[in-house]
């Protein structure tokens, strides 16, 4: 039998997925939009590797903001409860959205110039105080809905960029159509439901 907190925990989830779905598919038909800049402007591989690392760094900023602002919404948790989660999760997240779904994509595609990246780890001098900046910011003013738009938009480009880096000169249809749906799972898997569900989880009456 359910319990009433579970129920809640269930309700909350179901309505901040509710909120935030708009935000995915707006941040999906963007990524379709550059894909198709990309591919048919001849954009070259370097340029999308500058786009990758830009737009990462910013979405585990964003990450952490709603990760963060989720669990202290919905609980009374202490400075160090709310890093922890926030940290975990925002860091976790980014990174199977931005890297690791992304890389899966591009070996299942048999794109030429496939490679994994781990920002917390490449580039920790930045990722790791974004993410302690995000945390901070939203343990004082936790708000998600528009930093949730902007993470999705984000995350979204920043899996695509991860996508194009491993094109290689000629890119076929099947792959065209293909990559929308690693983005599609890349945004909506990780970033709407382990960034609600994954606070959520952790958070109290």
């Amino acid at each position: 039998m359910e319990t009433h907190a579970s129920k809640t925990v269930f309700g909350r989830t179901i309505a901040e997925l509710k909120a935030h779905a708009p935000f995915t598919f707006a941040g999906t038909l963007t990524g379709i939009a550059l894909l198709l800049i990309v591919v048919l402007g001849g954009v070259p591989r370097a340029w999308s590797e500058g786009m990758f690392w830009a737009a990462h760094p910013a979405h585990v900023f964003l990450s952490a903001l709603v990760t963060a602002g989720i669990y202290k919404r919905y609980s009374r948790g202490k400075l160090w409860a709310t890093l922890v989660v926030g940290y975990v999760g925002c860091i976790g997240i980014a990174t199977l959205s931005d890297c690791i779904i992304p890389f899966l994509g591009e070996v299942l595609l048999g794109l030429p110039h496939c490679h994994v990246h781990a920002g917390f780890i490449e580039m920790w001098w930045l990722i790791n105080p974004l993410a302690a900046a995000g945390i901070a910011v939203a343990y004082f003013r936790p708000k998600t809905k528009i930093p949730h738009a902007g993470h999705v938009l984000l995350s979204t480009w920043a899996s695509l960029f991860h996508m194009t880096m491993a094109l290689g000169d000629d890119t076929g249809i099947l792959t065209l159509m293909m990559i929308p749906v690693f983005l599609f799972l890349a945004v909506w898997v990780p970033c709407c439901t382990s960034d609600i569900v994954f606070p959520l989880l952790f958070a109290r009456e």
